[in-house]
């Protein structure tokens, strides 16, 4: 259970954390100039903990081992930060903004399954989108 458990409740308190950082961002600075800054402290960490936990010591033939999705994820996250940022720049407050997005990701990633890794749709996600579908409506305005 805990180990179901564990990743969510990191990515819940990181995302939390994370939505104050990006509406505290000053309006004032240009939002590549802070994701410059951002992103300097990610690699770092990342360095970092790659020595904690790795066995494998040789950081050249860790990279060497990855594919264009590395490269990918770096550019999406870049416009992901970006976005949010503009999100709060936009003026949306902070439990309805991420709200749509959020469930517009839902909404797309269920298609997403379905189109791409060919997983199951069944009457219960169907009646999930339309409830998601409704709730953004409701929500939005």
């Amino acid at each position: 259970m805990w180990n179901m458990l564990w990743p969510v409740l990191l990515v819940v308190g990181a995302n939390t954390i994370y939505n104050i950082c990006a509406k505290s961002t000053p309006e004032d600075v240009n939002s590549f100039a802070s994701l410059i800054i951002t992103y300097g402290i990610a690699a770092l960490c990342s360095l970092v903990m790659f020595f904690l936990t790795s066995g494998q010591k040789n950081l050249a033939a860790e990279l060497g081992k990855t594919n264009w999705t590395a490269w990918v994820l770096g550019a999406v996250l870049v416009a992901l930060e970006f976005g949010i940022i503009a999100i709060y720049r936009a003026g949306w407050k902070v439990g309805i903004g991420i709200q749509v997005t959020n469930i517009g990701l839902a909404i797309t990633l269920v298609l997403v399954g379905v189109l791409l890794y060919k997983e199951a749709f069944t009457l219960r996600q169907l009646v999930g989108l339309i409830v998601c579908t409704v709730g953004l409506v409701m929500v939005a305005k």
